[in-house]
């Protein structure tokens, strides 16, 4: 297949850590049976290299934070014919989403010394809160062998295989003891999306909840048994209102339980109207 036959692809940066960028380098062999399937026009992380769209694939990394990058992501969506956000930030708001939740400028205040400086919207917001996205992969970061199965997908004109399972169920696969069962460890396991191999519990620690939320997770009766295990609820709170904050699932759950001082208050928020 000739370089110009091949279908191309682009990686755009927006509010990131690069740690989803970083995930598609270290594919390290895998990288190079990529390199011969795609032609990489525009991927900053890995070269100076520059091409200008329309562009078959893009991979977006990173939520949308300033004005200029509102504007930017509509240029990037109108050039690509297929755009897939990767990562919690492009697909949630990433954890720099938290600032939603409070006041507007506070933490702006607290961290830069001249905030005046600084131009940025109201919110951090997902890619799809500003274009049409077509797939979406989770994780903070992504995993490398789903990227890879993202891109093989696209490639063969067929849907990925992608998990819809949650940690719980890669703990049992592993052999893993439950630690919010047997050790009473809060842990997030339960409701978040398969992904990481379930790292964390098998070294001991509970779930941060890194994949995002599964599907149709069920926080409540996960956040009345954290409480009934003696966690205070702006604790409950904290552990709901990371990576993942940005997404409701999560993130109306963290509010929740921190507008509660007991069990008995977060069920009565609960209750229908």
């Amino acid at each position: 297949m000739t370089a110009g036959s091949r279908p191309t692809l682009a990686v755009w940066k927006f509010a990131s850590c690069d740690g989803c960028q970083l995930s598609l380098l270290d594919c390290e062999d895998e990288l190079l049976a990529v390199a011969d399937a795609v032609r990489i026009v525009h991927f900053n992380e890995m070269s100076r290299a520059k091409a200008d769209g329309p562009y078959d694939i893009s991979l977006v990394e990173g939520s949308v934070t300033t004005a200029a990058d509102a504007e930017r992501i509509r240029e990037v969506r109108r050039t690509s014919r297929r755009l897939i956000t990767i990562g919690a930030c492009a697909t949630a708001g990433g954890i720099q989403a938290l600032r939603n939740f409070a006041a507007e400028g506070e933490y702006l205040g607290a961290v830069y010394a001249h905030p005046e400086y600084v131009s940025t919207l109201r919110s951090s917001t997902p890619i799809s809160a500003h274009v049409p996205v077509d797939l979406e992969l989770q994780g903070c970061p992504i995993d490398r062998g789903q990227l890879l199965e993202v891109i093989t997908a696209e490639l063969t004109g067929r849907r990925p295989v992608l998990p819809v399972h949650t940690v719980c169920q890669q703990c049992k696969g592993r052999g893993t003891v439950c630690l919010l069962v047997a050790e009473g460890t809060p842990c997030l396991g339960p409701v978040t999306r398969a992904g990481c191999g379930a790292l964390c519990p098998s070294t001991g620690r509970g779930c941060f909840g890194c994949f995002g939320p599964s599907e149709g997770a069920a926080t409540g009766p996960l956040a009345e048994r954290l409480l009934d295990d003696g966690m205070a609820p702006v604790d409950a709170s904290r552990l709901f209102a990371t990576f993942y904050a940005g997404n409701p699932t999560f993130g109306d759950q963290a509010v929740a339980l921190s507008r509660s001082d007991s069990r008995a208050d977060l069920a009565e928020q609960e209750e229908p109207t």
